[in-house]
């Protein structure tokens, strides 16, 4: 595995850390937007897609480069949404605590996207020279 690729399997590691804390911790955070799934259950949902898209990563799975650059790029729409909220030009529908946490994530992520372009500008998918 390539430092980019560290870096995407790191960030996800990362997030399931944070659902998990968030489950024990503020449960009803999961109550408050999801409705009525049981946070058990979306926190399993969402642990199968993670394991999914590290090993996808690890494989250097090709759609799964595509996939994930849109959505870590799209990560600069969820810092903006959080400074709405955080100002106050959007209510709040979560803790401010919380929103500042989603928004530090939309850093991350778009940070990670940009390296994502410069890898494939500079070495291809995954960042190797040759597509398999």
């Amino acid at each position: 595995m390539n430092g980019l690729q560290w870096a995407v399997v790191a960030f996800f590691g990362m997030i399931w850390v944070a659902l998990a804390i968030v489950l024990v911790a503020a449960p009803e955070i999961y109550s408050l937007t999801l409705g009525s799934v049981p946070p058990a259950a979306f926190f399993a949902a969402i642990s199968l897609l993670i394991v999914a898209c590290v090993i996808g990563t690890v494989r250097q799975w090709r759609w799964l480069f595509w996939l994930i650059l849109v959505a870590f790029l799209s990560g600069a729409s969820r810092v903006v949404a959080s400074a709405l909220e955080l100002s106050g030009a959007l209510p709040l529908n979560n803790p401010a605590w919380y929103i500042a946490f989603q928004g530090g994530i939309g850093l991350v992520q778009l940070a990670i996207g940009i390296a994502m372009l410069r890898t494939y500008r500079r070495a291809g998918i995954w960042g190797r020279a040759s597509a398999r």
